[in-house]
This record gives structure tokens, sequence and C-alpha cells, in this order.
């Protein structure tokens, strides 16, 4: 499958006056309606609805759904950044750094509402998937690999993944009950050591 390359924005002229904080308001309702909708179920104008805007400036601003979506995803957390200390630390207490970091990092509102969008929009979409696939490939699960001096580096890494994934749907995106009810402490004490064993067991 061809990698999916985010189109350069385009502008259309220039916004008009009395649009000061539009592009905020702009980006806070794409949040809001990738999160509730789903990458395909979002549209431009439904997005310039929620925002109070003429969907031309949103094109004005983002261009196309897909540079708006990437925009809107480009950083909720970067845990690629925190991968070298993570992995510096004991080997033995590395599974529970890993899910730490991300349930600790997840816990925040910010973060939450942009990474609900990225689960949400990342599963099944032509577009979308083959992006955050990219990304956790390359900067993520290759970068784990690379310091794990283990066999099937790669393949534990993927393992750690789909673990992560599956506990970061159930409990932010799904909101299976008792996960979302459950504390960080609870959860690192019984997620971690699946992560220990699937990275230097």
């Amino acid at each position: 499958m061809p990698e999916y390359v985010v189109p350069t924005p385009r502008r259309r002229g220039r916004p008009r006056g009395g649009e000061s904080g539009a592009r905020d308001r702009i980006l806070a309702a794409a949040v809001d309606e990738f999160g509730e909708q789903g990458y395909d179920g979002a549209t431009i104008r439904s997005i310039a609805g929620r925002a109070g805007v003429d969907p031309a400036l949103v094109h004005h601003y983002f261009g196309a759904k897909a540079d708006l979506f990437a925009e809107v995803v480009g950083a909720p957390m970067r845990p690629d950044t925190e991968i070298p200390s993570m992995l510096a630390g004991p080997r033995g207490e590395l599974g529970e750094r890993i899910v730490r970091y991300i349930l600790e990092t997840w816990e925040r509102p910010e973060v939450r509402k942009r990474g609900v969008v990225l689960l949400r929009s990342a599963v099944g979409n032509r577009y979308a998937t083959p992006l955050v696939a990219a990304f956790l490939s390359r900067e993520l699960l290759a970068r784990i690999a690379a310091e794990l001096d283990v066999p099937d580096a790669e393949l534990r890494a993927g393992l750690v993944a789909s673990q992560v994934a599956g506990l970061l749907i159930a409990r932010y995106v799904l909101k299976l009950p008792a996960v979302a009810a459950a504390s960080v402490e609870e959860l690192v004490e019984r997620i971690a050591p699946n992560v220990q064993h699937y990275l230097v067991d």
C-alpha cells in the first residue's frame, strides 16, 4: 500500500475581518467532531458549523479535511521522544515505566481528547490508518526494537503496542466500566507484567 502523504494546506484569499481566534476555534471544533464522529463521519461543513465559521474559512486555514485531521492529531503525546529515557532505566522495571508513562499522560484531559480522535480515526480508515501505522512503526516500535538486545525484538515491540492500544481503547474509547473506573496504579500493576514479559522475558 503506498504511503499516504498529507497534502500541503491551501490558502484561498484572506480571512474575513473579525475572525480573530477563528483558527483556534476551528481546531477545537475539529477535535470534538473527529472524536465524536470519527474521520469518515466528520465533515468540513460540520466542523465549521461547530466552530461558528464559514466552511471556506476552514479551507483557508487548513485545506482539505485530511490536512485538518493531521493538524488535530499532530501531537496528542510523543512516546517516541520518551523511549530513550524509559529504556535507560533498570531493565526489570521497563514494563512498569512504559505503562505508567502512557496512562499518566492520557489522564491529562488535553491529551486524552486528542488521543481519542487518533484512536477512533486510525482504525479502519484507508487514509488515517497508514498515516498512524507509519508513525508507530517508524518512530516508536523501531526505536524500541533497536534498543532491545533480545530475539524477535520487532515482534516483541509490536506485542507491546497491541497490549497498550487495547488498554487505551477499552479505557478511553469504549469506556468499559471496570477498566474505566480502575485507578492508574491498579492498571499499572495488572498490565505492566505482560508488557515486561513481551519485552525482556
